[in-house]
């Protein structure tokens, strides 16, 4: 199998706990991921829920042409404040390893994203990815950039 890492990159103007506290909300994902994806937590956690190692997290999603599917994510690793890591169990991917990262830095936080994927189907897969895949992983991550900025405002250096 083939695998793809794709990293970006973010600077939110607030403190790094409510930047953790935002994040850490399996529920708030939802508020940071294209509509037409039709992105729904399916597990049965309040707003209140945070997560923690051991965490599975249940969704409906429809990634492409609107077929919706079953995906499991397990969040495998936290440091508080620092990082979490979340791992598809079950889902579109052949791999799914995502690791993000909370930095406080000057006038607020840096906020990284390591994402690692691989697409299942051999020689079929890696051209679904040439095709379809990667661009669409750009454009939640790009569209998920832009929902940041309209929830908590840009970052400016200063």
């Amino acid at each position: 199998m083939k695998t793809y890492t794709l990293n970006f990159e973010q600077k939110l103007p607030i403190p790094l706990a409510e930047a953790w506290d935002f994040f850490s909300s399996p529920l708030n994902l939802a508020k940071i991921t294209p509509d037409d994806m039709k992105f729904n937590v399916t597990s049965n956690y309040t707003a209140d829920t945070k997560i923690y190692p051991g965490m599975l997290i249940t969704y409906k999603v429809s990634p492409l042409f609107g077929i919706k599917l079953n995906w499991v994510t397990e969040i495998t690793n936290i440091k508080d404040q620092e990082y979490f890591i979340d791992e598809q169990r079950f889902g579109p991917y052949a791999l799914w390893h995502h690791e993000h990262h909370f930095e406080a830095i000057k006038n607020g936080v840096k906020m990284t994203d390591n994402l690692t994927y691989g697409i299942p189907y051999g020689i079929i897969g890696r051209l679904a990815n040439t095709i379809l895949v990667a661009k669409k992983v750009k454009e939640i991550f790009d569209y998920r950039k832009k929902a940041i900025n309209d929830l908590f405002g840009a970052y400016r250096e200063s």
